[in-house]
C-alpha cells in the first residue's frame, strides 16, 4: 500500500440501522415497525436551555431525524410544530408526548407538503400559535432507492422528490420569511 492509500471503515457497516434486519417497512414507514428501533436521544439527550423561548416548526417532525430534532429542541427550551403525513399520526402524537414531557409546547399538522396550500397551513399555524417563527426546520423528504438506480426511477416518483423536497421548501420559507426576525434560521 502506498502512502496516499489508506483503510477506511465502511461506515454503512460498523452498526446496526433501523430496518437493517430481514423485513421490510414500506412507505412512509412508522418507528415500531422497524426492526432496530431509532435512537432519537430520549434517553440519552439533555438540554441546556439554549433555545430557550424559541418557537420552531420542524417537518417530518414525527419520526426519525425529525422527531430527534423535535426532541433536542424541546428539551434546549423551544416550542415545537411539528407537520407529517396523515398516515403517521400513531408516530407523530409520539413526538408530541416527548415535546410536551420536556415541559414544552407541541403543536401538530398533518397533511402532506406536495401541496403549497399545506405549507402555508404549517406556517400560519405556527404564527397563530406562537406568534412568530424562530427557527423553520424543512426535514420532510421523499426518495426510494432502486435496485436498478436511476433507470428505474419513475417520473411520478421524481415528481414527488422534486414536490417534497425542493417545492415545499420553497413554499415553506416563501410563507415563513415575514414571520422571522434577524437572526431566525432556516434550516434544511
Amino acid at each position: 500500500m502506498s502512502q496516499d492509500q489508506t483503510t477506511q471503515q465502511d461506515p454503512t457497516e460498523q452498526h446496526a440501522a433501523p430496518g437493517s434486519g430481514d423485513e421490510t417497512v414500506e412507505y412512509p414507514g412508522h418507528s415500531g415497525e422497524m426492526d432496530v428501533q431509532p435512537d432519537h436521544g430520549e434517553q440519552s439527550y439533555k438540554g441546556s436551555n439554549r433555545l430557550e423561548g424559541k418557537k420552531t416548526i420542524i417537518t417530518g417532525g414525527d419520526s426519525g431525524i425529525g422527531r430527534a430534532v423535535a426532541l433536542a429542541f424541546a428539551r434546549e427550551g423551544a416550542d415545537v410544530l411539528i407537520s407529517y403525513l396523515e398516515s403517521e399520526e400513531k408516530d407523530a402524537q409520539e413526538t408530541v408526548r416527548l415535546i410536551e414531557d420536556a415541559g414544552r409546547k407541541a403543536v401538530t399538522v398533518p397533511g402532506d407538503l406536495r401541496e403549497e396550500a399545506v405549507c402555508q397551513q404549517v406556517v400560519d399555524t405556527a404564527v397563530r400559535e406562537f406568534g412568530r417563527i424562530d427557527v423553520l426546520v424543512s426535514n420532510a423528504a421523499f426518495q426510494m432507492s432502486q435496485d436498478d438506480g436511476i433507470a428505474g426511477i419513475t417520473t411520478e416518483q421524481f415528481d414527488r422528490v422534486m414536490k417534497t423536497n425542493v417545492y415545499a421548501l420553497f413554499w415553506l420559507t416563501k410563507a415563513a420569511i415575514p414571520h422571522m426576525t434577524e437572526g431566525s434560521s432556516i434550516i434544511t
